[in-house]
């Protein structure tokens, strides 16, 4: 039993924020029912991304409203306060919180006070000082720029439909992507697959107008699948007529040119950068401590390593992988985020009734990716599995970690519908700036935020 109120506080909404959050729900039922707990979720967004789900959103086999998962429907018996956590004194114990109302509120941002810390703000998009890439890229990494980049590449074909001039019809139909990983490739491939559909209802644009670039800086794509499989991969995406480039970087996007490192230029509309991300900045402005990779120090059983009552997880926590050999840490990836989270809430459950904790262990069992409607491959428990076999195991693995029983059977229902009706292929671009005819037509001048594309996406 819990001897006195403790308030936790979790930074971050994502895999590890929300079921660290649902888990100690759980096991803190009757501590929360007599107040003697409290559960403060702080996060951004006031719902958690399925990111592994994204590809498909952008292909629209899967509807956007169904890869998010509201917070405040799973996480009822607590606090949710969506705003951005800005600084953390653990000595203090005290968070600075900014929120929506932060600007217009004359007591400004947040403090917030806790007994227990859980940091998971997860990662942010690494990028590089590559000229024109804060003006022009895209990013992967939300429901909103995979909407948006989904919108962009059919808004980029209607281009192409309907100007007369090559030069602006070869650039709207030559699309870059930086970055082999798992967000890079299964993006390329989920877009390249619905916008070869698309073209049959195009009278002059064929899958054989359009050009796809993936561009990687190392000699191999998908390195989680292992070497056998990332081949495979890159063959059939060849096959495709997707022109892989390995070995390569991106020097620069300026002036809409994407310029390689071996030489290559390709007028462009459209520059996808999925390199790699990096810890959120928000642990550079905490009191704990960091591994040189700035991630934080954390300890088998989750703990942050020297100090007590924080605790982390996730690709913000660098944890021991206790499988391998010293030294190594967990990826970050979401198979350990989902289970390093259930067992952070098992564990800070433990600590507040003085019983032992827990070592995370789990050896990794393999992955999986998409590569469009039916193709995939799989590297899981030693098997390796490619096509069919493999696009459906994809799919059976990330049902089964979708949160809430409500969530998965609205995916399924989704997926069984569209096998039996054809395609979407509409662009609503103007979801992303919903205000510009009203400005239009109330005689004013659209504002930036109506009329500007702030990731150059058209």
């Amino acid at each position: 039993m819990v001897k006195e109120r403790a308030r936790i506080l979790v930074v971050g909404g994502g895999y590890v924020g929300m079921y660290t959050a649902l888990r100690l729900q759980q096991k803190l039922k009757r501590e929360l029912g007599r107040g003697e707990a409290e559960i403060t979720v702080v996060t951004p967004d006031p719902y958690m991304t399925y990111q592994p789900f994204l590809p498909e959103a952008a292909a629209g086999a899967v509807s956007p409203r169904h890869v998010v998962v509201p917070l405040r429907r799973v996480l009822p018996h607590c606090r949710i306060i969506v705003g951005e956590a800005t600084a953390v004194d653990h000595a203090a114990r005290t968070a600075t919180v900014r929120t929506l109302a932060s600007e217009e509120d004359s007591t400004g941002a947040l403090r917030l006070t806790y007994d227990e810390l859980v940091l998971a703000p997860g990662s942010v998009s690494r990028t590089l000082p590559v000229p024109g890439l804060a003006d022009h890229a895209i990013g992967f990494k939300t429901v909103e720029e995979a909407i948006g980049l989904r919108n962009h590449v059919i808004e980029q074909m209607d281009i192409a439909s309907s100007t007369r001039d090559h030069a602006i019809r070869d650039a709207a139909l030559t699309f870059v992507f930086v970055g082999g990983g798992y967000a890079g490739v299964e993006a390329l491939a989920e877009l390249e697959d619905m916008a070869r559909y698309t073209t049959r209802y195009y009278h002059n644009v064929t899958p054989e107008d359009m050009r796809w670039i993936l561009v990687e800086a190392s000699d191999r794509i998908l390195p989680e699948v292992g070497e056998d499989m990332g081949r495979y991969t890159v063959s059939e995406l060849r096959r495709r007529n997707i022109d892989v480039r390995l070995g390569t970087r991106l020097e620069s996007c300026a002036d809409r040119v994407a310029v390689l490192s071996d030489g290559a230029r390709f007028p462009t509309r459209t520059v996808v950068w999925t390199a790699g991300v990096k810890p959120a900045p928000l642990l550079a402005a905490t009191d704990l401590p960091l591994t040189a990779q700035g991630r934080l120090r954390c300890t088998p059983e989750l703990t942050i390593d020297g100090v007590t009552h924080a605790w982390a997880a996730g690709d913000a926590a660098a944890v021991p992988d206790v499988t391998a050999e010293p030294g190594k840490v967990t990826a970050p990836n979401a198979q350990h985020a989902l289970r390093q989270a259930k067992l952070l809430g098992d564990n800070i459950a433990r600590s507040l009734r003085g019983e032992p904790l827990r070592t995370y262990s789990h050896k990794y069992v393999g992955s999986v990716a998409s590569l469009g409607l039916h193709k995939g491959v799989a590297h899981v428990y030693g098997r390796k599995l490619k096509g069919y076999p493999a696009w459906f195991m994809h799919r059976a693995y990330h049902l089964s970690r979708v949160p809430t029983f409500n969530r998965k059977a609205r995916v399924l229902a989704e997926w069984t519908l569209a096998g039996l009706f054809k395609r979407e292929i509409v662009s609503l671009g103007s979801l992303e700036h919903p205000r510009a005819e009203f400005e239009l037509a109330a005689g004013g001048k659209p504002s930036d935020e109506s009329s500007g594309d702030p990731k150059g996406s058209s």
